[in-house]
């Protein structure tokens, strides 16, 4: 069996917001579990390889936007671990440096209308040669994704009041619900949806089975909808990784972690609680709105 074993650190994160209002806060740092296959994309991805390899299945087809964090890390886990790799863009066709980097790495792409694309079964079904393919999910959402994101739980050294992480399927949050529950943690677990009318995220956990119990979902961080972004959220982003040293993008990590901040300012939390922030990574998300930052 391959040895799939990727694992991150657990930072303490300094700041002058958090020592104004005495929480602790520690970072887990899934960013640096691989520069292409990053966080939570390679949490989703560790045990639908291992599914692959033992239904011996050589090739994987997955699903994703031209410029997804997925599409990338499977092209490059592909590439990593032996399989060769197909994946379906939604939409126009378009010439991107995530795209660039697929194709680097020896991923096919099929540029397909939306209308098509939401029926992502028949498209798998319709390839030439299904017997060897492995079908992985947009974003990949599914239960093995799940069974990765529950060991952001199990790999942490302390327990913490409150975690907080980023959600666009909710797969990574049913997976740390999860492990809350079967280890008998009692953290809240509050997720983000970085989509427009992301209460929806509630029911896709639900759909993989997650306990639902001890998270709270803050449905106002989304700042317009997926990948939109406002001033004020350019500017935060801007101002803490000036401040720290940690890079964060405006899709995910970027919303998320203005929403603990702003939870943080209005005394959400008591002095001395310690809270954990999920750095789930996807920073090639930067490349397509570097323009946003400009001086």
């Amino acid at each position: 069996m391959q040895d799939f074993s990727f694992y991150s650190p657990e930072q303490k994160m300094n700041h002058p917001l958090y020592d104004l209002k005495g929480v602790e806060v520690g970072f887990k740092r899934d960013d640096l579990i691989h520069p292409f296959i990053s966080g939570n994309k390679w949490r989703k991805l560790k045990y639908n390889l291992k599914k692959a390899q033992e239904t011996n299945k050589s090739h994987l087809v997955t699903f994703g936007g031209a410029w997804s964090n997925h599409i990338l890390a499977t092209a490059c886990a592909g590439a990593t671990f032996g399989y060769s790799t197909e994946a379906f863009i939604r939409g126009e066709i378009v010439d991107n440096p995530v795209l660039t980097l697929c194709q680097l790495f020896g991923m096919k792409l099929h540029f397909v209308s939306r209308e098509q694309y939401r029926d992502k079964h028949r498209l798998f079904a319709d390839l030439p040669d299904t017997d060897n393919a492995y079908f992985i999910d947009e974003g990949g959402w599914g239960i093995e994704a799940t069974k990765g994101c529950r060991e952001i739980i199990t790999e942490l050294s302390v327990t913490y009041s409150h975690i907080f992480c980023a959600a666009g399927t909710g797969t990574t949050a049913a997976g740390i619900a999860m492990a809350l529950s079967e280890n008998n943690l009692s953290s809240k677990l509050h997720v983000i949806p970085v989509l427009k009318d992301g209460s929806f995220i509630a029911d896709e956990m639900q759909k993989l089975c997650a306990p639902m119990g001890q998270t709270v979902l803050h449905t106002d961080y989304h700042f317009g909808g997926y990948a939109k972004t406002k001033s004020e959220l350019i500017d935060f982003i801007k101002d803490f990784v000036a401040k720290t040293g940690i890079l964060i993008e405006p899709t995910y990590t970027g919303k998320a972690l203005y929403a603990l901040h702003d939870l943080i300012k209005q005394d959400t939390f008591q002095s001395g609680e310690r809270i954990l922030f999920v750095h789930t990574g996807g920073l090639t998300g930067l490349l397509g709105m570097l323009d946003r930052f400009k001086m």
